[in-house]
């Protein structure tokens, strides 16, 4: 009996190391479980510590770049804003400008006019290089010989037409021009009737009628047909020719005068 009980005691002294033994195994994983866990959060609190800081460095970095850019932004912009006041002044200054050079243009416009109006009145005024004026006349003598009808072309071409003679003062200017040489006047036939029965008379080559007559000696005044014309002679009188004979001509042209 006694030794049954010494048995059980040891038996439960046994039982009660073995729970010893088993309770500190327990808290001595939960010890290093613990220090895991404590680990790992030290570890997690370092890295998201490290996180917070590269996104803070980050963030500085970003918000240094964008007041840098803020910095370049305002100063481009102040400079566009001085372009455009700078192009506005040069706006205004070019449609002022502008403005002024229209009243000049305007003013220029007018002297023109005046000066064109002035050149017209001085070409009507005074003859041309080449032409002697006599009284409201410029009269031009040619250096070659051509028939009445070349003579008056060539006058026509130069804005005249062969000499009329209307005065004993102009056949005496025309005379003294022809220099004994027999020339054109502008002196030709009309001619009158019809079928079989024909007359002729002068006229001027501008239709009007023949008042004065300066006809050399023996020189018959009413034309013989129609292909008579009348020049100057070598006396500076009138004398009768046909028109396909060749001399020298006279040219007449109009200016303006108070004659």
């Amino acid at each position: 009996m006694r030794i049954k009980s010494i048995r059980r005691i040891r038996e439960d002294r046994r039982e009660r190391e073995s729970v010893e033994m088993l309770e500190d195994r327990e808290e001595s994983n939960g010890e290093k479980k613990l220090g895991v866990v404590t680990v790992s959060l030290v570890l997690l609190y370092l890295l998201i510590l490290a996180a917070i800081a590269v996104r803070y460095v980050s963030f500085t970095l970003e918000k240094e770049q964008l007041t840098m850019m803020n910095k370049e932004l305002r100063s481009k912009n102040n400079k566009l804003r001085n372009l455009y006041n700078q192009s506005q002044n040069d706006v205004k200054l070019l449609q002022s400008r502008l403005a002024e050079t229209a009243v000049n243009y305007s003013k220029i416009h007018d002297e023109v006019k005046k000066l064109k109006v002035k050149h017209e009145e001085d070409q009507g005024n005074f003859c041309p290089e080449g032409w002697t004026r006599f009284r409201c006349s410029c009269y031009f003598k040619s250096t070659e010989n051509k028939t009445w009808s070349e003579s008056r072309t060539d006058c026509e071409n130069r804005e005249s037409d062969l000499v009329m003679i209307n005065s004993k003062e102009e056949q005496d200017f025309v005379s003294q021009m022809s220099m004994n040489r027999e020339s054109w006047i502008g002196l030709t036939v009309t001619t009158h009737g019809s079928n079989i029965r024909y007359s002729w008379s002068w006229a001027w080559v501008d239709g009007s009628p023949l008042t004065e007559t300066f006809w050399a000696a023996g020189q018959r005044e009413a034309p013989l047909n129609s292909f008579s014309r009348v020049a100057l002679g070598q006396s500076g009188k009138w004398k009768t020719q046909v028109y396909y004979s060749g001399n020298f001509w006279i040219c007449e042209k109009k200016v303006t005068c108070s004659c």
